[in-house]
């Protein structure tokens, strides 16, 4: 059998990444620095992903092992060193932290063994790019040069898509989420040894297909969630269910739309088709998602080449409309959630001393002379009236 080893054990693992990976047929290990988690995984013969809406059903994933990567080095390195695939969903910005294991897990790994497939199952544009600098640095101190990691490693940039909301309090190591999910992976690097995986996409050119994504899912999500937050509602399903913020997350989505059109060629019937099977996604009121769980790391969301400022400055740049995306931004500068460290230290930002002009290039990563710096610089400086009361 084949092993797999996965990052990060928490909900987007176990009911998503990891849950695909079991169902493929292989020995699936989970590795995480969360202490808890893995000792229940370790206790635990094995849980239940719950699909809630319609057409779901239940998935029982066993035969797993656990292994706390913050501890148990050597376990850790002795798994990777013999898994055939390594995967992550970690976040972006933790990929740095899960590199060294992985190069040390590519150095152990024995001679002539197949190339290990590496790939990071992130909400960011090309995170096994990422990933793989990351390794190839931490692989010279294990004696590693750039043609070594060739001959152990392949690195395959993916996208993924499933709502895996906050479970329910007592839910254990079972999770909740929606029926529906996209797992797009490129094809080329694998050659002509591409692995079975069922649910996988593979894909020739995966660029597009990850700012279609990207441009709609996450924009969508993120601005029905500052809507919502913003017209006081709790669940992203509420939000939904009410007509106006409906209407400004479609404006938004229409806006994403002429950009994906305009610049990837995408049909303008198949996008508008995949635009309502998205807000219909949203709108599932058998997932418990909070508007504060979307809208968290507000910084994250509103950076350059994220999905607010990725659209908007190209639409921009095209001569396209924005106002849509900017009334997003305008929400999201707003969101004030006290237990989110990135919403805290953004209302810090806006009641501090910095020009609005400076501050809204340190948000967006605008300079001047955009064409979309000057709305940014207005939209900053209402946020911080609006700040200071």
């Amino acid at each position: 059998m084949s092993t797999a080893v996965h990052f990060g054990a928490g909900n987007i693992g176990r009911g998503f990444v990891g849950l695909l990976l079991h169902e493929a047929g292989y020995e699936l290990v989970f590795a995480d620095v969360a202490a808890p988690l893995i000792d229940a995984l370790a206790s635990t013969p094995a849980y239940t992903v719950h699909e809630a809406g319609e057409g779901g059903r239940d998935h029982v994933v066993d035969g797993y092992r656990a292994v706390n990567s913050a501890t148990d080095e050597a376990e850790l390195v002795q798994q990777l060193g013999r898994a055939e695939l390594v995967t992550t969903a970690v976040g972006p910005n933790i990929l740095r932290f899960v590199a060294p294991a992985i190069a040390k897990g590519l150095a152990a790994r024995p001679a002539g063994a197949p190339r290990q497939a590496v790939m990071a199952c992130e909400n960011a544009i090309n995170a096994t790019d990422l990933l793989e600098r990351e390794v190839r640095a931490a692989a010279r101190a294990e004696g590693l040069d750039d043609a070594a990691v060739d001959a152990r490693a392949l690195f395959a940039n993916t996208a993924v898509d499933r709502i895996v909301p906050n479970q329910e309090p007592g839910a254990g190591l079972d999770v909740r989420v929606e029926p529906y999910l996209e797992w797009a992976i490129e094809r080329g690097p694998f050659g002509d040894a591409v692995p079975e995986i069922p649910g996988v996409t593979w894909v020739d050119s995966l660029g597009p297909y990850i700012e279609r994504k990207l441009f709609t899912v996450n924009t969508g999500h993120a601005a029905a969630a500052y809507f919502g937050r913003a017209a006081g509602k709790q669940k992203l399903s509420d939000a939904l269910a009410d007509p106006g913020i409906r209407a400004k997350v479609e404006a938004v989505l229409q806006e994403t739309k002429a950009l994906l059109v305009a610049k990837h060629g995408f049909d303008p019937e198949e996008q508008e088709a995949y635009v309502q099977k998205i807000l219909t996604r949203f709108a599932n009121a058998e997932l418990p998602d909070t508007v504060d769980r979307v809208g968290r790391a507000p910084l994250r969301k509103l950076s350059r080449h994220e999905r607010f400022t990725g659209p908007a400055a190209e639409l921009a740049e095209r001569g396209l409309g924005t106002g849509a995306l900017q009334e997003a931004m305008v929400a999201a500068l707003r969101f004030d959630a006290p237990d989110d460290p990135e919403a805290v230290r953004l209302g810090e930002m806006l009641r501090g001393p910095d020009p609005d002009e400076a501050l809204a290039t340190e948000l967006t990563g605008l300079e001047p002379g955009h064409p979309l710096y000057d709305d940014v610089v207005g939209i900053v400086a209402d946020a911080r009236a609006a700040r200071r009361g």
